[in-house]
């Protein structure tokens, strides 16, 4: 029997209708979008209509869209791509102590290159205050970074807040969406932010392939050189297969999302809701209202995490601690939150999806139940 797969913000699965759209572009359309033939124009026809699905999803114009090869580029093009154009400004970015490798990394680069980085804190919850953007924020601030989205604990940051101040102080604004896209509204505009990431095996498309939302005259350096591909921002031929997947699967999102936010919602609050009654201890992390419809951080106090994943062989999920004779490693987000330890080493985080069923969850509920009471 398949275990049981209750990690969606890690990976999910490609959507059947996502493959099926692809299928053409594996083997029968194989010419080079910026061929003038017959060949090219159909691939290239194929990238136009998935820039147009994708910035449809998104609220923006499609020339706002530029491809990337996933999350991880798309932060890396926006942070990087904004300190070269508006270093002659400042030197200074702020971003949040919870932001995913993909940003925090990429700031601790530029802080070895001359850069001050500054990274506001998290409440208990996780929660960004706007106030403390506001006492941090000066004159040479170039750009701020902040994540809309928890990857782990799934709390929501007031963005459109964050990013209003950051422009009353003349800085840009740049959000990590690779976990928010497809659990809740995603819409620019909303935001008001100026750049936008995202990434596709978050969304039911591929591993290999993402996007960046770039406001029409916002300054970003090219990351990669070369030929003048992606309207000259990002050089390199395009990857089309991936990217008709993308654009597919974010036009099942705008066409699904609300109906399957209040699906999600229910079955991460089954899933609480059974592992509550028979531990009533278990903890919550992240913020109770202000989170993705689809995450449950949860903690079993006293618990090893790391002991408990090693027996839940039925049950696909994520730890919040590893445990081994040196100590216990606890995530920078429940660092950040300042989580105690004994609840922070028995955190798992769990998150179901589009695939995701009733029975599966109550199934899986058990199961982990059942490892707890094995563990000493």
């Amino acid at each position: 029997m398949q275990p049981v797969y209750l990690d969606y913000n890690a990976s999910t699965p490609a959507d059947p209708r996502v493959v099926d759209a692809m299928l053409p572009y594996l083997a029968e359309h194989f010419g080079n979008p910026s061929s003038s033939h017959p060949f090219g124009k159909i691939t290239r026809d194929a990238v136009e209509l998935a820039r147009t699905q994708v910035a449809t999803m998104l609220g923006c114009t499609a020339d706002e869209i530029v491809f990337t090869s996933g999350g991880t580029e798309s932060n890396n093009h926006a942070i990087r791509g904004v300190a070269h154009e508006r270093r002659g400004r400042g030197r200074h970015i702020i971003s949040s102590s919870v932001e995913h490798p993909a940003v925090t990394q990429v700031c601790e680069y530029l802080a070895g290159q001359g850069w001050e980085i500054d990274y506001l804190p998290v409440d208990e919850t996780c929660l960004i205050n706007p106030s403390d953007l506001k006492a941090r924020i000066r004159s040479d601030t170039v750009l701020v970074t902040i994540m809309h989205a928890n990857n782990e604990v799934g709390t929501i940051q007031p963005i459109a807040e964050l990013a209003r101040i950051a422009h009353e102080h003349g800085a840009l604004f740049h959000t990590d969406c690779a976990q928010s896209v497809g659990k809740i509204p995603v819409r620019v505009e909303d935001l008001g932010v100026d750049l936008l990431s995202l990434a596709g095996h978050k969304i039911y498309a591929h591993k290999g392939v993402g996007a960046l939302y770039v406001r029409r005259g916002t300054p970003v350096a090219k990351l990669l050189h070369g030929a003048g591909h992606e309207d000259n921002r990002r050089a390199g031929t395009e990857n089309v297969l991936e990217i008709v997947g993308l654009g597919k699967a974010c036009e099942l999102i705008g066409d699904e999302i609300d109906v399957e936010i209040n699906r999600l919602r229910q079955l991460r609050d089954l899933l609480e809701k059974t592992l509550r009654k028979s531990y009533p201890e278990l903890a919550l992390n992240g913020h109770r209202e202000l989170r993705l419809p689809n995450t449950l951080s949860a903690s079993f106090p006293g618990v090893n995490s790391s002991a408990l994943l090693a027996r839940l062989d039925s049950v696909a999920l994520s730890a919040g601690a590893a445990c081994h004779e040196a100590g216990v490693d606890v995530s920078a987000v429940l660092q950040a939150m300042h989580t105690p330890l004994d609840v922070a080493m028995g955190t798992l985080r769990m998150s179901v999806g589009r695939f995701s069923t009733r029975d599966e969850v109550l199934f899986a509920a058990q199961e982990i139940l059942a490892s707890v009471k094995t563990l000493p």
